[in-house]
């Protein structure tokens, strides 16, 4: 029989409906469950596409036995944490508090009825091994302590909650805002840089897109040849590693080793969006064929397998396929060569590492890039240009056979934050490389966050099947706003910034701090023992960040203080932070970086065609503190002040840094001199 969680929309508590165990969505029935039986909660957290969590569902939750001991001392919550990062945030801190141990999922925690924390860890395998407790062992021991020691559990509580509170900033800046954490920022990455095989730190390796771009973004403003190489080399390594589905495009969520050789092999949408624009803008700045290629391939792989046919985009591919990890990825070299040619084979057996020993789990192989093309062609004595040929058509043949094997589950809620981070990519992308398709993508995907996801001023946080619900957080805002100035920059439409700034206002009016800085939740979301605020970005940019950056920018274009006061308090705010530690701030600072040096707002007005050259030219340019708008046939008027510039039978181009202004420039090379030097403005 299913659980309480057939209903749901999370495809991840779905997967738990027909469990023993006795689940219950978190929410007012559950707690009140608990407080009126005095039981404790057992909270599991997960998501769809997470090796672990499914690995613990096989060994425990789908066991009779192991269910039983859980409904008999338990109320059981069961938790997606892509819809619920509320919830997330706060006990992945509190596991942290209680166990000196970064956390991770499935989180497993054990709570009072009252929702306090008092126990917790990640995976528990079902028998004692690597050094775990057994679960239902474990169990026993949590009830019994519950039981004997309710004292020492209320008086740690306290200690907790106190604790989660003091972490808050609350001493805001009240001089002047400087550059400093940024040159800061660079030698804080400088001395963890992977000078070898790039990236920060050792195993596992995570991308970091938001530290990889503000690397280009400094090595832009100040020409530090090392912020280029650092973010550049990076990206290059990733691209030929296996992170990187070489034959499907799109990147996985990390590396288990520090040569980003074998990933974990699940693809989450918000690592594509924020890399697919990376790569854009690496290829902005490099003229490198590989990022170019990279941001094409992971542009179609999205439209291809993550966007629904109502425009919104999918949350996630499993790691598992066939309750394998990574089944659906690798190879044997005898399957490759069996359905390549002779000379096929010997490209691609050198280039992807086909004639070295295995690199997955002892019999299979993973492909990366071993070799450059280049020295393949070499060794074979074949022209280059034949061998490219030779790939590609290896390639194809690969990536159709892969595709008639059993795939990764995918995970096809609708979240408007990860939507955002893509929608802002593809728009972003599709502009730099000139793709009208990638910009029709993103704006499909607006449109449904738009019909089905904009209620009465507000947003809702998630949808699958028809069903939007849950109160939207402050990471959904910011990053729509972003992506809605982004389109913006591709084609002017005035009631897309209407939305806009509607967006703005909704930040400020639910989600902002009096001291500065915005909540993750809304005033009027549901109580919780702790309300979270922070500057760190995390797996995705921080939500302070990203509002800070675009409240700013739409500050400029919209002529607004009250959006530029906003982003300007939640400088001050993490400023302190950001001066004495800025290592996972990289969000902020590319918006104190705005704060100290403001964009240059360039504002094209003229006929269509002689615009749409302007604004392509501009497009291709690295120029990452312009904001470029084209208005061909806005009637003047009808924008707002800071937009609203007569229009002429050539184009113009009136250019802005803050408060200060050039006269209207009418020549493309006098304007690509002012946008490559601000300091001219």
């Amino acid at each position: 029989m299913s659980n309480r969680l057939a209903g749901e929309t999370s495809p991840y508590l779905q997967q738990h409906a027909d469990n023993p165990v006795d689940w219950r969505p978190w929410g007012e029935e559950a707690l009140t469950l608990a407080k009126q039986g005095g039981r404790p909660i057992l909270l599991s957290i997960g998501y769809s596409a997470c090796h672990w969590c499914h690995v613990m569902a096989h060994e425990s939750f789908e066991d009779a036995e192991v269910a039983a001991v859980m409904n008999g001392l338990f109320v059981n919550i069961k938790v997606d944490r892509e819809e619920r990062p509320d919830l997330d945030q706060i006990y992945q801190t509190a596991h942290q508090m209680l166990t000196g141990r970064a956390g991770g999922w499935p989180l497993t925690m054990f709570l009072t009825p009252e929702g306090a924390p008092f126990f917790g860890g990640t995976y528990f395998p079902k028998t004692p091994r690597y050094g775990l407790a057994g679960f239902p062992e474990l169990c026993q021991r949590v009830a019994e302590a519950w039981r004997d020691r309710r004292s020492d559990i209320e008086q740690q509580n306290g200690e907790l909650l106190k604790a989660l509170s003091a972490g808050a900033a609350t001493q805001p800046l009240s001089g002047e805002l400087s550059a400093a954490p940024l040159k800061l920022a660079v030698e804080r990455a400088a001395q963890s840089y992977d000078a070898d095989f790039g990236g920060f730190g050792g195993a596992p390796k995570f991308p970091h897109p938001a530290e990889l771009e503000l690397l280009l973004r400094r090595h832009a403003a100040t020409g530090e040849a090392h912020c280029g190489e650092m973010a550049l080399h990076t990206l290059r390594c990733m691209a030929e590693g296996g992170l990187y589905d070489q034959l499907g495009g799109g990147f996985c969520r990390y590396s288990v080793d520090e040569r980003w050789a074998i990933p974990h092999f699940e693809k989450m949408l918000y690592d594509n969006g924020p890399l697919l624009r990376l790569y854009a803008d690496a290829w902005r700045v490099s003229g490198e064929p590989l990022f170019k290629h990279v941001a094409e391939e992971t542009a179609t792989w999205v439209m291809r397998e993550m966007q629904s046919p109502q425009g919104g985009y999918y949350s996630s591919l499993d790691a598992d396929s066939e309750h394998e990890e990574g089944k659906f990825y690798v190879w044997t070299p005898a399957e490759v060569s069996r359905h390549t040619t002779a000379e096929e084979y010997a490209v691609v057996a050198a280039h992807y590492g086909l004639d070295r020993p295995a690199n997955f789990e002892g019999a299979h192989w993973h492909l990366l890039v071993a070799r450059p093309l280049d020295e393949v062609a070499a060794v074979l004595g074949r022209p280059i240009a034949e061998c490219e040929r030779l790939l590609q058509a290896a390639r194809e043949k690969l990536f159709a056979l892969r595709e008639k094997r059993i795939r990764p589950g995918r995970d096809d809620k609708v979240l408007t934050s990860w939507n955002a981070l893509m929608i802002e990519a593809m728009a972003h992308a599709g502009r730099v490389l000139g793709c009208d398709d990638w910009l029709k993508s993103a704006r499909r995907a607006l449109d449904f966050i738009r019909q089905d996801m904009w209620q009465n001023g507000r947003l809702l946080a998630t949808s699958k099947d028809g069903r939007a619900h849950l109160n939207a957080y402050l990471d959904d805002y910011a990053y729509l706003l972003k992506a809605v100035l982004e389109l913006l920059q591709a084609e002017f439409d005035a009631d897309l910034l209407a939305f806009a700034e509607a967006l703005g206002d909704a930040l400020l009016a639910h989600f902002q701090d009096t001291v500065g800085g915005f909540y993750f939740t809304s005033h009027d979301h549901e109580a919780l023992i702790h309300r979270v605020k922070t500057g760190h970005d995390n797996a995705t940019p921080s939500g302070n960040g990203v509002a800070a950056y675009a409240l700013q920018r739409l500050g400029h274009v919209a002529g607004e203080n009250r959006f530029l006061d906003a982003a300007d308090r939640t400088l001050r705010l993490y400023y302190p932070d950001m001066a004495r530690q800025p290592g996972g701030f990289a969000s902020l600072l590319m918006a104190l970086e705005e704060a100290v040096t403001p964009p240059t707002m360039v504002v094209l007005r003229g006929k269509t065609d002689q615009l749409t050259d302007w604004q392509r030219k501009i497009a291709a340019c690295y120029w990452p503190w312009t904001i470029t708008l084209g208005l061909p046939d806005v009637p003047q008027g009808k924008l707002p002040a800071a937009l609203d510039k007569p229009l002429k039978d050539n184009v113009n181009a009136w250019v802005c840094s803050g408060v200060k202004c050039l006269e209207p420039i009418n020549d493309y090379t006098c304007l690509e001199r002012v946008c490559k030097t601000p300091d001219l403005i």
